[in-house]
């Protein structure tokens, strides 16, 4: 079902393409997953169209939710570091701007402290919550202080996931052959 083709009144965004997959096998459940630019939604084959349109819409809406989950907007990033430097750095850390960036190609964060901006390689969306705070932290941390001696990674240090997330930092970069380091 594209765009077109939905029911008026349903939460379909203008350039969404959905597809229906109906399945005899399929006896109850219902999901959906995102295939490029179209959201795939599997339904068992007895269901109406009515129950169909139900069903597309309720799991759009779950796929959406789940993105903004994972996908957080420039302004809910600047949001979370101001609550991750409160929690972690004291507060001390106060971030002007903070935003995804598809121009980073050998680290995961940036920050300038002239300016107090931070910037997030947009690699990291779809990543675990924590994994995306850890990097937070470690830019927040260079507002305070400049590359990365002692002084530095025992602020980072503070943040009880740094290891953990620095591991699976290294290891998407291994698996990914890319040669990104926090370092």
């Amino acid at each position: 079902m594209s765009r077109s083709e939905a029911q008026p009144g349903l939460p379909f965004p203008e350039d969404a393409q959905v597809e229906v997959r109906r399945s005899a096998r399929r006896r109850r459940t219902v999901s959906a997953y995102r295939d490029g630019d179209r959201t795939v939604v599997l339904i068992p084959a007895r269901m109406t169209r009515a129950e169909e349109r139900e069903w597309v819409a309720v799991m759009l809406e779950r796929l959406a939710k789940q993105d903004r989950k994972l996908r957080p907007s420039d302004r809910d990033l600047l949001a979370r570091a101001t609550e991750l430097s409160r929690t972690w750095l004291t507060g001390r850390a106060k971030p002007a701007s903070v935003r995804w960036v598809g121009n980073q190609g050998s680290r995961w964060g940036s920050c300038t402290p002239v300016d107090r901006t931070i910037r997030l390689s947009s690699r990291l969306q779809g990543m675990p919550p924590w994994v995306v705070d850890y990097v937070l932290v470690h830019e927040l941390a260079h507002l305070l202080v400049p590359g990365h001696g002692p002084d530095f990674w025992a602020l980072v240090d503070e943040f009880p996931r740094t290891e953990r997330a620095r591991g699976y930092l290294e290891g998407v970069s291994a698996t990914a052959g890319l040669n990104l380091s926090d370092d």
